[in-house]
């Protein structure tokens, strides 16, 4: 819910120590928590009678599924497959290539026809 780091937690319990003094920060932190266990609740209940639950719940299914597709949709590993199989072409071209041009100027008495 809250992205609060170490240093920030630090800062404000020491703001808390100050503004409300050591003998009743205990009891402010209790308030306080049982406050925000309260406020969750509340949201809870409100999700499960708006029906805000189930409809997150198909939302997730719906971000799996779509996910899943494009999971399956993925054409990386074909095209780098292709990609192997013309390099592999090539290089086969290629040393076909430099065999006759080897052929020729051995056959012509080492002068490149």
């Amino acid at each position: 819910m809250f992205n609060i780091g170490a240093s920030e937690l630090i800062l404000l319990l020491l703001i808390a120590f100050i503004v409300v003094g050591p003998k009743d920060l205990p009891k402010v932190a209790r308030s306080l928590g049982k406050a925000v266990r309260s406020i969750r609740g509340m949201v809870a209940e409100v999700k499960r009678e708006a029906g805000l639950d189930e409809l997150e719940g198909e939302m997730k299914d719906v971000q799996h599924e779509v996910q899943s597709t494009l999971k399956g949709a993925d054409v990386r590993s074909d095209l780098r497959k292709a990609e192997r199989e013309i390099d592999r072409e090539v290089s086969s071209v290629k040393k076909e290539l430099n065999f006759k041009d080897f052929k020729n100027t051995h056959q012509a008495g080492g002068k490149k026809q």
